[in-house]
């Protein structure tokens, strides 16, 4: 699988928006979009003019780096959502929040959506009391996902507690930290996506 080993900061900078890609260190002040809000490179700084395809290319980039999935990934993504009931550009946004990955970090039991991702693959949780070791697995209403017995004690997940109480946690999810689980209770809204994200401009894109 395609993996990118540079520095996350830069594409953060790359997409002119903080992804949040590096956990708790995007909230304090070493954040390197916040002290360098421009383009790597040298042409970074410069002012240029930027087609309306490059606009929904760029957003779908930020899209998909922020959640982590490749791009044959998303576009299966887009055309489960282009496929169901309701607004396309909400529906992949629903799909992308049900992943596995993305509900851990959600739920505060990781630092950033990477970092869930391999604690996934490492067998740290369950959900339903059945192994839950694939990332891009969807979640659904009554879900419960719990901290394996013998992964308690790693200090990954006192981390990421203390880092929830500052994030906080969307309300279509419910944290219970002393008894390390978590339940998914209802479907994610709109509303419960804060990230500025135009949704539209990516349907748009795929759509020519």
């Amino acid at each position: 699988m395609a993996k990118y080993n540079g520095s996350k900061c830069r594409i953060c900078r790359r997409e002119g928006s903080k992804l949040f890609l590096k956990g708790d260190r995007c909230y304090t002040d070493k954040c390197a979009f916040d002290r360098r809000p421009y383009a790597p490179g040298a042409a970074g700084r410069a002012r240029k003019k930027v087609s309306d395809y490059a606009l929904q290319l760029r957003e779908k980039q930020k899209v998909r780096r922020m959640y982590g999935v490749l791009e044959k990934q998303f576009r299966g993504y887009f055309e489960k959502a282009d496929m169901q009931k309701g607004v396309t550009g909400f529906n992949l946004l629903a799909l992308l929040e049900r992943r596995l990955d993305n509900v851990i970090y959600r739920l505060g039991f990781a630092n950033s959506r990477q970092q869930a991702r391999q604690m996934v693959r490492h067998g740290v949780f369950s959900m339903n009391d059945h192994k839950a070791n694939i990332p891009s697995m969807q979640v659904k209403v009554g879900d419960v996902i719990v901290v394996n017995e013998k992964h308690r004690k790693n200090p990954v997940l006192a981390e990421a507690q203390d880092v929830i109480a500052r994030r906080g946690c969307p309300t279509w999810l419910e944290v219970d930290g002393p008894n390390f689980k978590g339940t998914v209770k209802a479907l994610p809204q709109r509303e419960d996506i804060q990230f500025p994200i135009n949704e539209q401009l990516i349907v748009e894109l795929y759509s020519k």
